[in-house]
């Protein structure tokens, strides 16, 4: 299996060919909400954020690393350092189970070069080869084909229609066949 991190300092900070990750921090607000303010981004999402919102939803990320020992990383273009988005690992209630989701946004300008896939395989290494998961999942509105094509590319199967936030999506589910 080829890898995509190339460089693992720790949980917190890793490189893949392209793109530095490090660990969301409180210090990320304002990359919140940028994300969380724009239409694009937000149209899978749920719809846009307000300021009470954005910064519950920064609390709730946070919680994640101290609740599981992980959670989002922020993610980098390795050669300007320019911020392009967020992916990482989740616990979550889903399709009536608790399980851990990779989830992954990105800002409008780098979508379509390949960098949720790239966040997205980054992010089964570490749930498989790191914190050695049984099985993670991914989901998305039954809509966002973009989304859907990411996550069959990273290896993901469709495994069922589920209703996420009172809204049809679509549940891809990966096993960790290194175990």
């Amino acid at each position: 299996m080829i890898k995509t991190i190339l460089q693992f300092t720790s949980i917190n900070s890793f490189s893949t060919e392209r793109l530095l990750a490090e660990k969301v921090t409180e210090h990320d607000l304002e990359k919140f909400r940028l994300m969380h303010t724009n239409e694009e981004v937000m149209r899978t999402l749920g719809g846009l954020r307000n300021e009470e919102q954005t910064i519950d939803n920064l609390s709730w990320n946070l919680k994640q690393w101290v609740d599981n020992g992980f959670g989002l990383w922020m993610f980098y273009l390795k050669d300007t350092h320019e911020w392009i988005g967020r992916g990482g690992l989740r616990r979550i209630e889903v399709g009536g189970n608790t399980e851990v989701e990779i989830g992954y946004a990105l800002m409008p300008k780098f979508w379509n070069h390949g960098f949720a896939t790239e966040i997205t395989k980054a992010c089964i290494e570490i749930a498989f080869e790191v914190i050695r998961l049984d099985a993670i999942v991914s989901f998305t509105l039954t809509t966002n084909k973009s989304s859907q094509r990411v996550m069959k590319k990273a290896g993901f199967e469709y495994e069922r229609d589920i209703i996420h936030a009172d809204l049809p999506h679509v549940l891809y589910r990966m096993k960790n066949t290194h175990k």
